[in-house]
Formats: C-alpha cells, structure tokens, sequence
C-alpha cells in the first residue's frame, strides 16, 4: 500500500482530511518537534486508527507532505509516484496521486 493509500484510508474512515489532521494536531499543541508517542496515542484513542494508519499521520504531522524518494518510482510494496503526499483530502486529489 503507497503512502498516500494510508492517508486516503485514513480520510475514509474518519471523515478527515491529512491537513485537518495537522491542523487538529497543532490546536493540541503536537508539531515538527512533537515526539511519535504522544500523537499516536490520540490517534489511536480519540481516532481509532490502527497502528500502520496512525504512523503515517504521525509522519505528516511531524514532517508535513515530503516523504523520502527512496520508494518514489519503485516496485516495492511501499512506492508511491511523487516524493510529497496530497493532503487537501481525495475529492480534490489531482490525478497522478
């Protein structure tokens, strides 16, 4: 599954977007220097994210739409087709995501 298949999984059973997850991470104070372990527990508890979903939002709030190029045009399970992740939500995705 792409990184971007977590993400339009999360909005799909959540009902929110990556970015109205950044935004409701940083009204409770989580950001760039947040540690993973706090911000997976309210996922996990308040979101009902499982573990795999909840760390790729841990990523995107900590580091924001970048991901490494190491799976970009790669065959392996984890490859998504751009170094960065759409995050307004999949009803306005451009194609190629």
């Amino acid at each position: 599954m792409s990184f971007q298949a977590y993400l339009d999984t999360v909005e799909a059973q959540t009902g929110l977007t990556p970015r109205q997850f950044i935004d409701l991470a940083r009204e409770r104070g989580f950001g760039p220097d947040t540690k993973a372990t706090p911000i997976l527990m309210w996922l996990k508890q308040e979101h009902d994210l499982g573990h795999g979903h909840a760390m790729a939002m841990v990523h995107v709030i900590k580091n924001g739409e970048r991901i490494s190029s190491a799976h970009v045009g790669s065959t392996g399970t984890h490859r998504d087709p751009k170094d960065h992740l759409w995050l307004d939500g999949v009803a306005t995705k451009p194609e190629g995501y």
